[in-house]
This record gives structure tokens, C-alpha cells and sequence, in this order.
């Protein structure tokens, strides 16, 4: 992402808290993140923090289960009505938006 005060990239890795850093373009951000990645875990090491495991995207299928109040599905379902869009498209949107993903 750019980082509009300086001009350049801010590249971070979320599950490492504060784990960040920057650079005049991607790649070089991302060559930058590497090193601040080494260090974050070393520092983590020193002073016996746990450090989380790394995310597998294999272990999301992208499918959920959701139940809910026949009230609520009754009001999204007229919802779909007046959007002319499916149900599961909806329900999609508004979990995005609550969790601040782009749309």
C-alpha cells in the first residue's frame, strides 16, 4: 500500500504484530519486510514471546454454515428483492463490509 506521507510502500504481515516496513516501490518494500520479519522473530525469541504459526490458506474451504433467527432471514430475503441479487451474494457483501475487506 502506499504510504502517503512519504510517498513510498509500506508492506506488513498482519499475523505478526507491528511486523512492518517500507521501501520506494513493492519489491523494494517487500525485500525490506524479509529483514523486519528476521528481526521480529529473533526479538520474539529473546524474550520467549510466542510466535504465531504461519496461515495455511489450504485450511479454508470458503464454506460456511451460518443459522440464524427466521426473522433475520426473512428480512434479508426481502432485501434480496429490492438489491435483485441472490441471497448468498448479499450475506457476502455485508460480511465484507463489516470486517473492512474491499469490495
Amino acid at each position: 500500500m502506499s504510504d502517503e506521507d512519504g510517498g513510498g510502500w509500506l508492506a506488513e504481515i498482519p499475523q505478526l504484530t507491528g511486523c512492518m516496513s517500507d521501501g520506494d516501490s513493492p519489491e523494494e518494500a517487500l525485500v525490506n519486510l524479509n529483514g523486519a520479519k528476521k528481526v521480529w522473530i529473533e526479538t520474539c525469541l529473546e524474550l520467549g514471546k510466542e510466535i504465531p504459526e504461519p496461515v495455511n490458506p489450504e485450511d479454508f474451504s470458503g464454506q460456511l454454515r451460518v443459522r440464524m433467527p427466521k426473522s433475520l432471514h426473512k428480512a434479508l430475503s426481502e432485501k434480496v428483492k429490492d438489491e435483485n441479487v441472490s441471497l448468498n451474494q448479499l450475506i457476502i457483501y455485508h460480511l465484507a463490509k463489516g470486517v473492512g475487506h474491499k469490495i
